[in-house]
């Protein structure tokens, strides 16, 4: 991880101050309950590292702690990224991973935040502001060739604490209806970190979408796992999760202990990741990439998929990267076989409006509307992705004996060459979608979404999925996805 540490910046101690008065401004007089700003600026060249941090020395008797920022913008010629800057914090603690002094993160969403005991701005955690060396943290994601200019301001308010609220945090199951199919939206934001849409907000649409559960995958912070008071209820299952954002590819904790939080300081060269992939296990979680091929900076997943329990291959609206997923996942299908495949989830990562929730979502088939039943039909594989509710697909195979497997499981046949029988059904398709059966060796069989069958052997197809696409554009390129399934495998004993 790449590190760059400022000089510190320092406030008058707290034993030192006038009983009475006030004063701002940063010389260092303040009454009990006054306040004080110190003012830091400076130039990041091209090349900087990329996290810098500025140690805030913090007396006692600091009721709350805000931080504002800025930074300049220059135009840049066509082809040369301007400047972005990042934000957040770590306490007293420290700033070493894994990161147990992190207090928040807003990346390039605000430009200014406060945390006391009883409150803090979204994207970060309220707790008491103790004495010590906390650190602002910058994230320069990119830099003109002729530097970012940067300002940050630190205002301390003094006076007693108040007292700090025990966050309420979603409960592990919801009504259900017993092993069934549950729809739901594994990825997505709200105010705790780059999204428009308030918890409530989001909610509100998940129901809208005929969705079962949700996954609060926040950037680089757990502040949204205790955001959802009174918005779980019979009909939805709330889960906790982030979206771990680092310089080498975005992944999701799915499903964590909540209050879980993920470091996202590292890239792969830092050999960092497989310690953090285990951190999400321990807490119960999934650790699925997302957009691997998402053309934007830093998006771009080179960690590999050790690790991985899924990955997601469809994000939002299908477009050309998702894709290139698809492919991609689909020659690790080939690869890993039936022992150590990696399923495939979509989610719509919506942040605002117009972005749909629920759209893609994964349709699980599990024990019931928990946590654990959720993961578990995740980690297996056991689920189809669709554009919306209105979509439902089913894959089967059989042989001639009545032996039967699903989406993600296997069907184990005495004879390599006996009938296998496939069968998709599709419902609520577009009227001119096509369905398509795939194996290890491409598409095998197509027709107009309904019921589609097909007889194979466990010597011709590994495994067989399914695709539904509307009309391509012409020239042999596939069109837009509505709904596609993990495979089911063929073997034989």
């Amino acid at each position: 991880m790449g590190a760059l540490t400022l000089a510190p910046v320092e406030f008058a101690s707290a034993a030192g101050r006038p009983t009475e008065g006030g004063g701002n401004g940063g010389n260092g007089s303040a009454g009990v309950d006054g306040e004080e700003t110190r003012t830091v600026r400076g130039t990041l060249p091209a090349g900087v590292a990329d996290y810098v941090y500025l140690p805030v020395e913090v007396p006692r008797g600091v009721r709350e702690i805000a931080v504002s920022y800025s930074y300049d913008r220059p135009a840049v010629p066509d082809g040369t990224r301007g400047n972005a800057l990042d934000i957040g914090i770590f306490d007293e603690r420290g700033t070493d991973l894994p990161g147990r002094g992190f207090r928040g993160w807003s990346g390039g969403f605000r430009s200014a935040f406060a945390i006391s005991a009883e409150r803090a701005t979204p994207g970060y955690l309220a707790g008491p502001v103790r004495p010590g060396t906390w650190h602002v943290v910058l994230g320069p994601y990119t830099v003109t060739p002729q530097g970012l200019d940067y300002e940050v301001s630190v205002t301390l308010r003094y006076g007693a604490p108040g007292e700090a609220v025990r966050p309420s945090y979603p409960p592990e199951r919801a009504k259900g209806r017993g092993r069934a199919w549950y729809r739901g939206d594994g990825h997505l934001h709200t105010v705790h970190s780059d999204g428009r849409r308030t918890p409530a907000e989001v909610a509100a649409a998940a129901r809208a979408a005929g969705l079962d559960f949700i996954v609060t995958t926040e950037h680089n912070t757990t502040s949204g796992h205790g955001a959802w008071a009174g918005l779980w209820g019979d009909d939805l299952l709330i889960l906790c999760g982030e979206e771990v954002t680092t310089r080498n590819g975005h992944y999701l904790a799915v499903g964590t202990d909540p209050g879980t939080f993920v470091d996202w300081r590292y890239r792969a060269r830092d050999h960092a990741y497989d310690g953090f992939v285990r951190r999400v296990h321990r807490a119960d979680g999934l650790v699925v990439p997302a957009h691997p091929h998402c053309p934007f900076v830093g998006c771009q997943w080179k960690f590999g998929f050790e690790g991985a329990d899924a990955v997601e291959v469809w994000n939002g609206p299908w477009t050309p990267d998702d894709e290139v997923s698809v492919a991609g996942w689909d020659l690790e299908l080939a690869a890993r076989g039936h022992r150590n495949w990696l399923p495939a989830v979509g989610n719509s990562d919506a942040h605002r409006e117009p972005q749909v929730v629920g759209l893609p979502q994964t349709v699980v088939h599990a024990d019931d509307l928990s946590r654990p039943a959720v993961l578990a039909a995740l980690r297996a594989g056991r689920s189809y992705l669709a554009e919306s509710a209105a979509v439902t697909v089913r894959l089967s195979a059989a042989d001639e004996r009545g032996r039967y497997a699903g989406i993600g499981e296997r069907l184990r046949v005495r004879d390599p060459e006996a009938p296998v029988t496939v069968r998709l059904d599709v419902e609520g398709a577009p009227g001119d979608a096509t369905a398509r059966l795939l194996t290890d060796q491409g598409e095998l069989r197509s027709g107009p979404a309904g019921t589609l069958e097909w007889t194979t052997t466990a010597s011709l197809a590994t495994y067989v999925r399914a695709e539904v696409r509307r009309p391509g554009p012409g020239g042999g390129l596939p069109g837009p996805m509505v709904a596609m399934t993990n495979p089911l495998w063929l073997t034989a004993d």
